[in-house]
């Protein structure tokens, strides 16, 4: 089976307020031994994958940069990135090629590049059409801006775009939102993806919500029923719009689903390369991940890969959990075949409870989550993993 490639690029002109990766901004001297480390990591695959006990195959039809914000690289250092994926790898011509972007980053000579190297696929981080809440989490583009960057990439024969919205930031109402999805509808883009707000200790505006403080404008964040409120506004708006919801998050018109994504949520193969860059490979008896540091001083130091042997029951869990985020959920007699389990007798008490509750749709075979267990998926899948618990 093919295999995806995911490169981290961790670099930003700012570091946002809500973001929770391992990305910032660094001196630019640090880029070209960062690129070097990436490239001869992409080199070292084989060796690497064996190592971990991986089986990786060298035709790849998907790649993903993403980040930070892989369009702070210079031209050059992108064209050795992908002169070494091509030495190593043999990347299908109907490859889906995708780069996340910034809006204000996509200067012409990036744009030259990206169209060079085979780009075919763009993510642009919008987050918001209205100018004041981008600004207040430290966004450094406005709306005329970011119309212009999806004007400028469709210009350049990218046409593929996904536009990244943020339901719950700061100064958020109906009202803006609204804005928003209609700004990302009329751009007529195939792709969209919305994501509610996370609040959580691993980003300056998540601790100052749990501290009830009041910097990074954290008063003026919607609460919990309002963004609730936006995220199924955005499911009615883009699925009416032709932009159909098919996984959680992403929504997309027939054909355009993001191919890459596509391999996480299916358990397909993938490796990464760079900073806090997971993989999963096909394994003897089953599968293994492993993941390099969220620590950029570690990482360049050649700190040790960390290593996860994938367990059938793992792997069952993971079917659940991972599958249950598409539309099109969960084939349970597929399920059964594929582990040598009966999971419909297995998890019959599970999915009675769940279904009852309103969570969980069970149609012949499959199951899938209704818009209520969209909105408590973490909830759903948790009930998941402790019904698939061994004894």
């Amino acid at each position: 089976m093919s295999v995806g490639i995911y490169i981290s690029i961790p670099f930003c002109r700012s570091k946002c307020s809500y973001c929770n990766f391992a990305s910032g901004v660094f001196a630019r001297e640090m880029v070209a031994g960062y690129v070097e480390r990436i490239c001869a990591d992409i080199r070292s695959a084989p060796q690497t994958a064996s190592g971990m006990g991986g089986l990786l195959e060298r035709t790849v039809d998907s790649v993903y940069l993403g980040g930070g914000t892989p369009t702070t690289l210079s031209a050059e250092h992108l064209g050795r990135i992908f002169a070494a994926l091509r030495q190593e790898f043999e990347i299908d011509r109907r490859a889906e090629i995708t780069v996340e972007c910034a809006p204000r980053t996509l200067a012409p000579q990036m744009l030259e590049a990206l169209v060079e190297v085979g780009v075919n696929r763009a993510s642009l981080g919008v987050q918001s059409f209205v100018d004041t809440e981008a600004a207040a989490v430290g966004r450094l583009h406005t709306r005329v801006v970011a119309l212009d960057d999806i004007a400028r990439l469709c210009a350049a024969g990218i046409t593929n775009i996904n536009i990244d919205l943020i339901a719950g930031l700061p100064h958020q109402t109906a009202a803006s939102w609204q804005t928003s999805l209609d700004e990302t509808v009329a751009a007529g883009v195939p792709h969209a993806s919305i994501y509610m707000l996370e609040v959580d200790e691993d980003s300056r505006l998540g601790r100052e919500l749990i501290a009830g403080g009041t910097r990074y404008h954290a008063h003026f964040v919607p609460d919990e029923d309002a963004v609730a409120d936006f995220y199924e506004q955005a499911c009615a708006q883009l699925n009416a719009a032709g932009i159909a919801q098919y996984e959680i998050s992403n929504f997309a018109r027939p054909g355009m689903e993001s191919r890459h994504n596509l391999k996480y949520w299916t358990r397909q193969p993938y490796i990464g390369f760079g900073l806090d860059a997971h993989s999963m490979l096909d394994a003897s008896g089953g599968a293994i991940r492993f993941s390099t540091p969220d620590s950029l001083e570690q990482f360049m130091a050649g700190a040790s890969l960390k290593r996860t042997i994938v367990s059938p029951h793992a792997a069952l869990e993971e079917t659940f959990f991972l599958g249950l985020r598409l539309t099109r959920g969960v084939d349970l007699r597929s399920v059964s075949a594929r582990f040598g389990v009966d999971v419909k007798r297995a998890l019959g008490d599970t999915l009675h409870e769940l279904e009852s509750s309103g969570m969980l749709d069970h149609e012949g075979d499959t199951i899938r989550l209704t818009s209520t267990g969209l909105l408590l998926s973490n909830e759903v899948f948790q009930r998941f993993i402790s019904a698939t618990a061994g004894p």
